[in-house]
């Protein structure tokens, strides 16, 4: 089974940006959507983006015109680049496929803090 490490968070303030990464311990060409998802404290995780290997896109309402998510398909990596961030976007965020599979295991995530 594939793996996923996420890396890049940290803590800023409102209107900062910092870019998430993400490297696969395998090939994600064969995962044709993949993902970053997202859990904010206390409530439930969602999916944030992700990145079809067409390279279509989908966002989160919240994040549009903010976020973009890209994929290395040769490196087996994942990025989200996040800007003008805001409180709400406090949370750990995690890459992974799209749609999960019940059995796929999460990885450690990486802590997003924004905040004056």
């Amino acid at each position: 089974q594939v793996q996923f490490v996420e890396s890049g968070g940290d803590l800023v303030h409102p209107g900062g940006s910092l870019t998430l990464s993400c490297a696969a311990s395998g090939s994600i060409l064969t995962f044709y959507f993949m993902a970053w998802y997202r859990e904010p404290p206390g409530k439930e995780r969602e999916l944030v983006a992700r990145i079809g290997n067409g390279g279509e896109t989908y966002y989160l309402d919240s994040v549009k015109d903010r976020f973009t998510i890209a994929r290395d398909n040769a490196k087996n990596t994942l990025s989200l680049q996040t800007t003008r961030l805001k409180p709400e976007d406090t949370a750990v965020y995690y890459c992974s496929i799209f749609p999960r599979l019940p059995e796929d295991t999460w990885g450690q995530g990486t802590q997003v803090t924004v905040t004056v």
